[in-house]
């Protein structure tokens, strides 16, 4: 295996990264308490009391979420645990949920997904923000019908609109759930169908707002490892016939309770941005009976599961970590500062729907890599230390078999 490099690392200087904390700070609790005039104060104490509301360092945030993704140390638990736990893992592009899963499972290999895909236990289909997610085939019955409000607004965007417009909505539904009753059909075949009962009307879009408005799921073969990109060729049929069961709607509380059990402490706006749901402020409003509430530096009200009392020390060690594009990580909150700082942010997330695969040291996004010709290329943002470098490189070197790639590269950023 050989380790090449374009640009050699530099030392680091000596400006703090995102949520960098002096020693005095980390080992710190910063508590808001509002005084009888109804101002707010801020002071370091050792320790919570009642009428204070603790505020959490940005490490901290940091330091919860990846315990809760599996990032401070794999798992032991199984793809399917770990699918259940996330919610759903974002799967744009097939490959790289795989990608996710090896990050945070000890010894995960492709063809545990797959056997969970072939044998339907997870499912691929149209969830989280109108976008293709794998979820547990049980989660995908009960948070479907939750999320379907998303989806449908999805589906009346200008984009379908002008397509669709003047059909009857609930009509155009129904022939398309006639058409794939018991039948798995590929999506172009539906969208020739559809444009035979709509003439002049383009068949790929009526498809497509089918796909939105009724739960369909995706054959396996769409969600296997292989090709990198998009696939072209997806195959689509009823999720309850796939399945053997109907949708059975969870509440929107049980949403909220899956969401901050992975990615909590969070405020209402990181909820809505996760999920694409709206007023979730009255739900979690019904919820405060059972929910703990924090502060975030800026002051911004935070909420998480009373049984998540315990949280982990902002100081712990936290070893390197690749990343797939569009990972759950750096999707799970409005305000993704506690993973990636809003410079490394428009790195990232460029425009056109794109989320780049990154890669974290300390916790934080520090670069992004891809794969091109067998070659796995890396792309600091800022220099890396001597260890940090070495840290990279020997994570990269356990990657690469799983991407079936042969060497490294480091990069200059643009």
């Amino acid at each position: 295996m050989v380790t090449r490099e374009i640009r050699p690392a530099e030392h680091r200087t000596d400006e703090p990264g995102p949520g960098h904390l002096t020693v005095a700070e980390a080992d710190s609790e910063v508590l808001v308490t509002t005084d009888y005039l109804g101002g707010v104060g801020r002071r370091a104490v050792p320790g919570g009391g009642p009428g204070r509301t603790r505020t959490l360092s940005p490490r901290t945030l940091n330091r919860v979420v990846l315990e809760r993704q599996f990032l401070m140390r794999r798992t032991g638990r199984t793809p399917l645990e770990v699918i259940g736990h996330l919610v759903a893992m974002q799967a744009q592009e097939p490959n790289w949920p795989y990608v996710g899963l090896w990050s945070r499972i000890d010894g995960f290999t492709h063809d545990q997904l797959s056997t969970l895909l072939e044998n339907r236990t997870v499912v691929r289909s149209a969830l989280l923000r109108s976008t293709q997610h794998l979820a547990v085939a049980e989660d995908f019955r009960r948070l479907r019908p939750v999320l379907q409000p998303v989806l449908d607004r999805t589906a009346s965007t200008p984009y379908f609109r002008q397509v669709s417009g003047g059909l009857d909505t609930d009509a155009l539904t129904a022939a398309g759930e006639q058409l794939l009753t018991g039948r798995t059909m590929p999506r172009q075949e539906l969208a020739r169908l559809l444009a035979l009962r709509h003439p002049g009307r383009k068949g790929k879009i009526l498809a497509g707002e089918v796909e939105l408005r009724t739960p369909l799921v995706h054959a396996p073969q769409t969600g296997m490892w292989g090709r990198w990109g998009t696939r072209a060729a997806i195959s689509v049929t009823r999720a309850e016939d796939w399945l053997g069961a109907p949708m059975e709607p969870a509440s929107a509380q049980e949403l909220v309770r899956r969401y901050l059990a992975a990615y909590g402490p969070a405020g209402v706006m990181d909820m809505q941005a996760w999920s694409g749901l709206t007023r979730l402020r009255e739900v979690i409003h019904d919820m405060r009976g059972e929910l703990r509430s924090y502060r975030d530096a800026e002051g911004r009200e935070l909420f998480d599961l009373e049984t998540n009392a315990e949280l982990p020390d902002p100081g712990a060690p936290v070893p390197v970590r690749f990343l797939p594009a569009f990972d759950n990580l750096l999707l799970g909150h409005a305000d993704r500062t506690r993973v990636i700082s809003d410079t490394d942010r428009r790195r990232v997330m460029p425009g056109a729907a794109r989320v780049l695969p990154t890669f974290l040291v300390d916790g934080f996004v520090r670069g992004s890599w891809s794969l091109k010709d067998g070659t796995l290329r890396l792309v600091p943002f800022r220099p890396l230390r001597a260890a940090e470098l070495s840290a990279v490189t020997e994570e990269a070197e356990r990657l690469l078999p799983f991407l079936g790639a042969r060497d490294i590269m480091y990069v200059q950023a643009s």
